[in-house]
């Protein structure tokens, strides 16, 4: 399970980081996109208002100047530049052009007729055809001739391809920034794994300190135990004081015995050193071996325990593993359903190729906030009434390993003071 931890935690830190840094390569190109648009908008719009300017100013010179007669140059010129302008008397007459390309001219005189942009102001309109998108900058003048509006002036440009130019160096800073962003993504995982090496020494020495001391303690343990039990029937021994204190040790040891014996199993688990020898198991079997074995303690607390479901439901599973599985749940329902409840454990064949049994109880529940750590290690919801019944927060945690193991699947549903129902499904073959 340690490496699996650490496996997860590396890419969790790597799908950290580069989703950052995605969010970073995404408003870093909005910035840029929007930068250089602004920049090119604003030098074209500068360059269009001061056309527009010098347009109308030498329009007016010519109401004014009705007999001066000015040779239109070149007109095959102003067709190729990409910079027009067209001047409109009161009446809606053209009275002087300078053509634009004549594959979008139609669309100007359209934009032209539709103008509803105030006078200074510079506008990029956009038309589609043919799955051709032509862009026109415009921005409009009046003719005003002693203090007499006369006409106006529509100058414009072209921009198709420079907004074609921003758009493929859009396109561009985007490919860079995935390539950026597969970078950075290697060099977060190589970055988070070397970052996880001292975590992962430090908890490969604790978990082999607690498989050794887990080791160790069996022997001295196993002594106390048998020689407590000795005490409690030496006849020369009579005082109850002594006899209290003899049952006492005896409990306690008990209890240690068990806790280490759960810990072994959990270093074991971590170091992938316990071996699972799989057979055909009826889970039928196991779960009325393991209400009679629990049937002394509900007794005491006149808790009825039951079997219901399929007669016969086979799985292939390591049986010892099984049986500890199937024990863990239905002392842990025991446990926490006060006098007068009941546990059940219900058996079925969801679907085919895979077996369920659960365990509920009408118990004392699992508020929704703990449901999600009941399978740490140690993490005990009421620890006073769990120290009491003699828990140390080991019994899920090992279910779950024991599920994992078989690669199955445990699951918890309750709700506080309606019982709770674990759930594991798993492989039948």
């Amino acid at each position: 399970m340690s490496l699996n931890v650490f496996r997860r935690s590396r890419r969790q830190l790597t799908l950290y980081y580069s989703i950052i840094m995605a969010c970073f390569l995404i408003v870093l190109i909005f910035v840029v996109n929007r930068s250089m648009q602004w920049a090119m908008a604003s030098e074209q719009a500068r360059e269009l208002m001061d056309t527009a300017n010098d347009v109308a100013y030498a329009q007016s010179f010519l109401i004014l100047h009705r007999e001066l007669l000015f040779d239109d140059g070149d007109d095959t010129k102003s067709s190729r530049d990409r910079l027009f302008f067209y001047v409109f008397d009161t009446d809606g007459r053209m009275l002087n052009f300078s053509r634009s390309s004549f594959m979008i001219e139609p669309f100007i005189l359209d934009t032209i007729a539709d103008w509803k942009t105030p006078d200074g102001d510079v506008a990029v309109f956009s038309r589609s055809d043919k799955g051709k998108e032509a862009k026109i900058m415009m921005t409009s003048h009046s003719i005003v001739v002693n203090n007499k509006r006369m006409g106006r002036v529509y100058v414009g440009k072209d921009v198709t391809a420079l907004y074609n130019g921003l758009k493929k160096a859009t396109y561009m800073l985007a490919v860079l920034a995935v390539l950026a962003l597969i970078i950075a993504t290697l060099v977060g995982h190589v970055m988070s794994g070397k970052a996880i090496v001292p975590l992962r020494e430090a908890y490969e020495k604790q978990r082999q300190f607690a498989a050794d001391a887990s080791h160790e303690l069996r022997t001295p343990l196993s002594v106390v135990m048998a020689s407590a039990e000795l005490l409690e029937h030496d006849p020369s021994i009579t005082s109850p004081f002594l006899k209290q204190i003899i049952a006492d040790v005896h409990d306690e040891v008990k209890k240690m015995t068990k806790l280490v014996s759960d810990l072994l199993v959990v270093a074991r688990s971590e170091n992938q050193a316990l071996k699972l020898k799989l057979v055909r198991n009826d889970l039928v079997a196991v779960a009325g071996q393991t209400l009679r074995l629990m049937q002394p303690l509900a007794d005491k607390k006149k808790i009825t325990l039951a079997s219901r479901g399929l007669k016969m439901l086979f799985v292939r599973a390591d049986e010892q593993k099984l049986k500890q599985l199937m024990l863990i749940l239905v002392d842990n329902a025991v446990k926490y359903t006060p006098e007068g409840g009941s546990v059940q454990v219900l058996l079925s064949r969801p679907v085919e190729g895979w077996v369920r049994f659960a365990v509920q109880d009408s118990g004392i529940g699992i508020a929704p906030a703990d449901q999600d750590r009941i399978f740490d290690r140690f993490y005990r919801v009421d620890k006073a009434r769990s120290r009491e019944m003699g828990g140390n927060g080991l019994g899920l945690a090992i279910a779950q390993e024991i599920v994992n193991l078989h690669g199955g699947k445990i699951r918890v549903q309750s709700e506080p003071g309606k019982g709770t129902i674990f759930t594991v499904d798993m492989k039948e073959k």
